[in-house]
C-alpha cells in the first residue's frame, strides 16, 4: 500500500528555518518524482517543488527559489523540504506527493499535510 506522511511543521519566526519530512512506503522511491504542495488559507493549492526520481534534478516556485531545498535520501526512503528565511506568507499547510506508476497506471499520493505557521 502506498502510503507518504509530512512531519516537521510547526511555528517559526520570520527569518527562522524548518525542515519538513515526507515518509514514504509501498512504492519504489528511487522510481518515482515527488514534489511539495502547499495551500495557504483562502488559496488554492499551489506547487512549491518537484524533484525528479534519482533525486537528480530539483525546481522550485519563484516565491521560494533560494531559500527552499528539496533532496531525497533513498537510504530512508524519505523526501525533505528545507526551509530558510521564512516569511508570514509561507504561512500554509504542507504536502507531499508522489507520483507512482507508469503511462494508464500512474497515479498521485497525497499526505495528508502539516501545517507550517510563520509568525512573530
Amino acid at each position: 500500500q502506498v502510503r507518504v506522511a509530512e512531519s516537521g511543521g510547526g511555528l517559526v519566526q520570520p527569518g527562522g528555518s524548518l525542515r519538513l519530512s515526507c515518509a514514504a512506503s509501498g512504492f519504489t522511491f528511487s522510481w518515482s518524482d515527488m514534489s511539495w504542495y502547499r495551500q495557504a488559507p483562502g488559496k488554492e493549492r499551489e506547487l512549491v517543488a518537484v524533484i525528479s526520481s534519482d533525486g537528480g534534478s530539483t525546481n522550485y516556485a519563484y516565491s521560494v527559489k533560494g531559500r527552499f531545498t528539496s533532496s531525497k535520501d533513498k537510504a530512508k526512503n524519505t523526501l525533505y523540504l528545507q526551509m530558510n528565511s521564512l516569511k508570514p506568507e509561507d504561512t500554509a499547510v504542507n504536502y507531499c506527493e508522489a507520483t507512482v506508476g507508469i503511462g494508464s497506471l500512474k497515479r498521485d499520493y497525497w499526505g495528508k499535510g502539516t501545517q507550517v505557521t510563520v509568525s512573530s
